[in-house]
């Protein structure tokens, strides 16, 4: 390898309009390129939970156990979602407040 096969080409400034995509709605997009999710890609898939662990070294977030009232339905949905239904509730709990807090 020749010192000259290391240069780096020189960076060139993105062109990107960030405000045009910024006043995008999604009906705007332009998906036709991006193949369909398949049956396979779903199995292949696992569920993650956002801020399941804050760290490595600081360990998972511990849960505190409380008694809360649910719409039957809804909780009839998050257990038919499998074994780990609290789980899925408390990512979804997680997710709403972690929107909002960003937003106060």
């Amino acid at each position: 390898m020749t010192d000259a096969s290391m240069e780096t080409k020189p960076q060139t400034a993105a062109r990107t309009n960030w405000e045009r995509l910024d006043a995008l709605f999604d009906e705007e997009i332009d998906t036709s390129d991006i193949p369909a999710l398949t049956d396979e890609d779903f199995a292949r898939s696992t569920w993650r939970f956002p801020g399941a662990s804050r760290s490595a070294t600081s360990g998972p977030i511990p849960a505190v156990r409380l008694q809360v009232a649910v719409d039957e339905d809804i909780l009839a949905w998050y257990q038919s979602q499998g074994q780990d239904y609290q789980q899925r509730i408390r990512a979804a709990l997680r997710l709403y407040a972690e929107a909002h807090r960003a937003s106060v």
